[in-house]
C-alpha cells in the first residue's frame, strides 16, 4: 500500500505538506512537490477568483502534482443581531489593544465554501483535491472524479473514516488530536473526537480499506517510523513548515513556535468558531473569558479577521491566530526545501 500511495499520487516520497490557510503559500507547495512530495495549496473559504489565482501561481512554479485543499463546511443561517454581542466585544478588544476598527469591517460578510470552487478546480484540471470540515456533496465528488481527480478526505474518528469510505473518497487523512490548526471533525451532535493519532490510526486501519495518511505530531524519524508501523501509507506534516522562509507566518509567530514546549498548545473555538489547536495568546484568553457565546464557523472567523490582520501587520503575536501542533521542537528558520529534505532523510533512514 505504501508503494501504491506514491504510485497513485505520482510522487517519490509518501510525505504530504499539510495545507495551512494563512501560512502555506504557492512557493511552499511547489517546493515540496518539486522535491518529490505532495505540496498542498489551501483555498478553503476563498473566493473563486482568488482560488484560480493561487492555483495558477502554483502551476507557474511547478509542473509536478500538488493538492488543492477545500473546506467542506455548511454556511449557517444567521442575523446581524445574533452577532452583535461578539461584534461589540471585538471592537472593545481592538480599542484596548490600540487598533482602530470600523463597524463596517465586522458586518455584511460574504462567505464561500467548496460549492463555489468546484468549477474552478474542474476548469484548471486539478489532479488531487483534499478537503476537511466535512465531506464533499455527491455531485461535487462525481464531477471531480469524472475529471480524473483523486480525493483525500479528513477523519478524526473511525465513524468519520467509514463515512468517507462509503462516499467513495479515495484516501483518508487520519488526523490525531496532536495536529495543529482546525479539527477536521464533522460528525454532528456528538462530542468532539479527541483521539491521539497513534490510538486512532490502527483503529481506522482495521475498519477502512483505503490508503491512510497519518497527520498529527509527526516531525522526525521516530514519529515517521511509528506512523508506518501502525499502518500509515503516508504522512502529513504541517507545523515543521510554519517557520520556513516561504511561510506567511509573522516573525513573532515563528519565534513563539520555536520557544514553545509540549504544553503550550490548546484547543480553542475563540478565534474562528471551530475547534482548532494553537499556541495560547491574549486574544484567545480575552474572548474565552468574556462569557459571550462564540458564533459558529465561519461567522466568528470573519468577525476576528480584521483585527487579526491588523495584528499581523504590527507583528503582534498576542492578537492573531498561532495555529500549531503539539510537536514544535523541530521547527526552525529554514527553507521549505531544507525541512522537506530532513523529512525525506529521516524516511529513507528507515530503509523504505
Amino acid at each position: 500500500m505504501r508503494k501504491t500511495l506514491t504510485d497513485i499520487l505520482t510522487i517519490a516520497f509518501p510525505i504530504i505538506q499539510a495545507p495551512m490557510l494563512g501560512v502555506s503559500t504557492p512557493e511552499m507547495a511547489a517546493t515540496v512537490s518539486i522535491e518529490g512530495g505532495l505540496g498542498s495549496l489551501p483555498v478553503g473559504g476563498l473566493s473563486p477568483e482568488t482560488t484560480r489565482q493561487l492555483i495558477r501561481q502554483t502551476k507557474s512554479l511547478t509542473n509536478k502534482p500538488f493538492a488543492v485543499n477545500l473546506f467542506a463546511h455548511d454556511i449557517p443561517n444567521y442575523t446581524e443581531n445574533e452577532l452583535e454581542p461578539m461584534r461589540q466585544l471585538i471592537l472593545k478588544l481592538a480599542e484596548k489593544r490600540g487598533y482602530h476598527l470600523d463597524i463596517e469591517e465586522l458586518t455584511g460578510f460574504k462567505f464561500y465554501n467548496h460549492l463555489d470552487q468546484i468549477d474552478i478546480l474542474v476548469e484548471e484540471n486539478i489532479d488531487i483535491v483534499s478537503f476537511t470540515f466535512g465531506c464533499l456533496d455527491s455531485n461535487s465528488i462525481h464531477r471531480l472524479q469524472q475529471n480524473g481527480c483523486i480525493l483525500i478526505g479528513t477523519a478524526t474518528c473511525v465513524e468519520e473514516a467509514l463515512y468517507l469510505q462509503k462516499q467513495g473518497i479515495d484516501m483518508i487523512s487520519v488526523q490525531g488530536i496532536e495536529a495543529g490548526g482546525h479539527r477536521g471533525s464533522f460528525i454532528k451532535d456528538k462530542p468532539l473526537p479527541q483521539v491521539g493519532l497513534f490510538a486512532l490510526l490502527p483503529q481506522v486501519r482495521k475498519y477502512v480499506d483505503l490508503p491512510c495518511i497519518a497527520a498529527g505530531g509527526i516531525n522526525n524519524a521516530s514519529t515517521i517510523k511509528a506512523a508506518f508501523d501502525l499502518g500509515a501509507d503516508g504522512i502529513q506534516v504541517g507545523t515543521a513548515f510554519i517557520g520556513t522562509h516561504e511561510s506567511l507566518a509573522i516573525p513573532s509567530y515563528k519565534t513563539k513556535l520555536q520557544e514553545a514546549g509540549d504544553i503550550n498548545t490548546v484547543l480553542t473555538r475563540a478565534l474562528s468558531g471551530r475547534w482548532a489547536r494553537g499556541l495560547r495568546n491574549e486574544l484567545m484568553q480575552d474572548i474565552e473569558q468574556a462569557g459571550i457565546t462564540i458564533p459558529p464557523y465561519p461567522l466568528q472567523n470573519s468577525l476576528t479577521t480584521a483585527m487579526r490582520k491588523l495584528a499581523q501587520q504590527n507583528d503582534d503575536s498576542e492578537y492573531t491566530s498561532l495555529w500549531a501542533g503539539q510537536s514544535t521542537s523541530e521547527t526552525g528558520s529554514l527553507y521549505t526545501k531544507e525541512v522537506f529534505g530532513n523529512l525525506t532523510a529521516d524516511y529513507t533512514s528507515l530503509g523504505k
